[in-house]
């Protein structure tokens, strides 16, 4: 097997959380793996929402059927690892965004406009890797490997475009893992955290190491009946962790990676 590797970036990105509030909308600290599938499909020319609400206009209201977009039907057993930047210890900075929707219907106030309030990361950036074990993740190779698209590829909204960068691929080396550092966002389940002891650390020549955890819930998938997203907790650390049955791979770098 083999691994597709790039870096994704843009100037500002927003995976906006479905909880709304009055005063605006937030946006998830880092991309997430429906959001990601979701750019494949745009590069790959497959459908998304709009088509569900097309699907849900042809159905009877007492019809309750499970259903994905097409882009997720056909994407969601792709095997992904997303690699925070390491100098930001997967924090991205974000601010709040105030601008005029004035399409017309926007809002039913006078004169059809609504301020937006809105949060976006600034200057995100990340390192994508995908495990190519099936007919999808090779469409998804070639097209990224040849720079095709059918869609522009944007980082949860259209007007944040996405660059992406440093495409390689390189073969999948397992690695032969049972405590130690990982550098991608992890399903916090999957690991367990170990505590070193003084020789330990001292046989590892930490000195100053100087420990970092980023946490957060983010969209693991989606519910066949609802579309709504389904949450797990993540984890980015360089603390010392024990993987729970699952394979570690090595990237030619030395970074370590689990897919999920």
């Amino acid at each position: 097997m083999e691994i597709l590797r790039f870096t994704l970036s843009g100037k500002n990105a927003c995976f906006r959380k479905p909880e709304v509030n009055s005063y605006g909308y937030f946006s998830y600290g880092n991309i997430h793996k429906v959001a990601l599938l979701g750019l494949f499909g745009a590069v790959l020319g497959y459908n998304g929402y709009n088509q569900m609400q097309d699907f849900a206009k042809t159905k009877k209201k007492t019809e309750l059927t499970q259903s994905y977009p097409e882009f997720y039907e056909k994407l969601k057993n792709v095997k992904l690892s997303i690699l925070p930047e390491k100098e930001g210890k997967g924090f991205i900075s974000k601010k709040i965004q105030i601008f005029n929707n004035s399409v017309g219907y926007a809002s039913k106030e006078q004169g059809g406009n609504l301020v937006v309030k809105e949060q976006w990361l600034e200057n995100p950036c990340w390192e994508i890797c995908v495990l190519i074990d099936s007919e999808e993740a090779e469409k998804i190779r070639e097209a990224i490997c040849n720079h095709r698209c059918i869609y522009y590829p944007y980082l949860g909204r259209n007007d944040h475009p996405a660059d992406i960068t440093r495409v390689q691929v390189e073969e999948a080396v397992e690695n032969d893992f049972s405590v130690g550092q990982l550098d991608c966002l992890v399903p916090k389940n999957l690991v367990k955290f170990v505590e070193l002891d003084e020789d330990e650390e001292e046989e590892l020549e930490l000195g100053m190491f100087r420990e970092f955890k980023y946490e957060e819930a983010l969209p693991c998938g989606m519910d066949a009946w609802t579309n709504h997203y389904i949450m797990k907790t993540y984890v980015y650390t360089n603390m010392f962790v024990r993987v729970q049955d699952e394979v570690v791979y090595e990237l030619k770098d030395g970074k370590k990676i689990l897919f999920v």
